[in-house]
């Protein structure tokens, strides 16, 4: 599975915002310019985010977007989910009943396996572990090779 441009990008987006996450609400052009993404595909991003209640808005001089909860309190996985509408490898993980061949599929099994396996790792990492994990990295003289979290963005 190849995530699309719409979770990479937004992952970069909502981990900018837990960075600056007590400094208020951010401008958008703020957060475009340091993920290097247009600002006109973050405010297409922000909007499912919002609706899920992952980020707010501020109107005014001093407006702008910031989390709603303590990036300690988000996990990659729900970004990822808001995102793409879901994370399952297969369509018929979620809905069995758009193939006549579901209940007799030898690789349906591994479909929800494996989309299981990705949920649980996406779910168990929030936006905080995220920052730490890329400080170390950026700090520590250890090869990323040798590292055991997953790195995503």
């Amino acid at each position: 599975m190849k995530l699309s441009t719409r979770s990479r990008y937004g992952t970069r987006m909502v981990l900018d915002m837990a960075k600056h996450y007590n400094e208020g609400p951010i401008q958008i052009g703020d957060i475009a310019q340091r993920v290097d993404v247009s600002v006109k595909y973050l405010e297409q991003l922000i909007i499912p985010l919002k609706k899920a209640d992952y980020v707010k808005s501020v109107r005014g001089p001093k407006g702008g977007h910031m989390l709603k909860k303590a990036p300690n309190e988000i996990t990659i996985g729900e970004i990822v989910k808001v995102l793409e509408g879901g994370i399952n490898l297969s369509d018929c993980v979620e809905h069995p009943d758009i193939c006549d061949k579901f209940r007799d599929c030898l690789a349906r099994s591994i479909w929800e396996e494996a989309t299981k396996a990705m949920y649980d790792k996406l779910n168990s990492i929030t936006l905080s572990e995220m920052i730490e994990s890329n400080k170390r990295a950026t700090s520590d003289p250890v090869p990323n090779a040798l590292k055991q979290k997953v790195m995503i963005v």
